[in-house]
């Protein structure tokens, strides 16, 4: 078994946040597929083989399979412009479908994915108050302009908008309580941002549901922030850009463009570069 290992989302040809990628005629088993995302030891591994149209994905952490992963499909993406050359791809998930472009960069390739449709809602206030303070954090530090919710772009995520970039680069919960209540919730992530602008977020990624404190750039919660934002009404710009992973020294850049329409499918797009062993 080839396993390809690729940084989505990279900024400036560094950070990024890393993938597997396997492909393969047939699709291993789920057992296999589990055991191999544990060794990889990434946040996520991408399976990918040939079928009918396009290509069957499934996404695995090294403890779970999860339904859509951004930065791996974008890390799929640049290497199906390896093997088979730029140009749209077709890529079947466990429920639904997305597309991908690829196009050459000068070292790499840049990706952008059509995400899911997406909804959006506000969470319960008492769970809010439960998350809040397994991060150490109060009502306080929130921006009153954008409610915490539940966000969904082909995975569930919880969108929590803090008021200042020190709080945010101080972000710390406990990892076993928290985790339990995204497995019970399935969140895929809780994504804490702060906005600095019409067209800039900065970010940070919890992801104690796949065993890994933090997710240094996740497309699938970008996307799901930008169907929030279309749902909230926001008045930033319909393309903004989120840099995440700059706390955790691993800097990533996400860029996201979305309709009017909503619950339509947003695109998230990046960079990649290649990892070597």
């Amino acid at each position: 078994m080839n396993i390809l290992k690729i940084a989505a989302f990279s900024h400036n040809n560094e950070g990024g946040n890393p993938a597997g990628v396997v492909i393969g005629d047939e699709m291993p088993s789920d057992e296999v597929m589990l055991q191999v995302a544990a060794e990889v030891g990434y946040s996520e591994t991408a399976f990918l083989t040939p079928v009918e149209g396009g290509w069957r994905v499934r996404y695995f952490s090294p403890e779970r399979e999860v339904p859509f992963c951004g930065h791996a499909t974008i890390a799929s993406g640049a290497v199906l412009g390896e093997q088979s050359g730029v140009g749209e791809y077709r890529l079947f998930l466990n429920e639904g479908e997305i597309s991908i472009s690829v196009e050459a960069d000068e070292s790499s390739y840049r990706v952008a994915l059509q995400a899911p449709r997406t909804w959006s809602e506000t969470a319960p206030q008492d769970l809010v108050d439960t998350i809040l303070g397994l991060f150490h954090l109060s009502r306080a530090d929130l921006d009153p302009e954008f409610p915490v919710s539940i966000a969904f772009a082909g995975a569930r995520h919880l969108i929590i908008v803090l008021n200042d970039r020190n709080t945010l680069a101080n972000m710390s919960y406990d990892f076993d309580a928290i985790k339990s209540i995204m497995l019970e919730q399935d969140w895929i992530t809780i994504s804490l941002l702060v906005n600095e602008s019409g067209n800039l977020f900065h970010s940070r990624n919890a992801f104690a549901f796949g065993g890994v404190v933090e997710d240094p750039a996740t497309g699938a919660a970008a996307a799901a922030l930008a169907g929030y934002l279309r749902d909230i009404e926001w008045q930033g710009e319909d393309k903004f850009e989120i840099l995440q992973g700059f706390d955790m020294g691993t800097p990533s850049r996400l860029l996201v463009e979305y309709s009017p329409t909503k619950g339509a499918s947003v695109t998230v797009g990046g960079t990649t570069r290649n990892i070597a062993d």
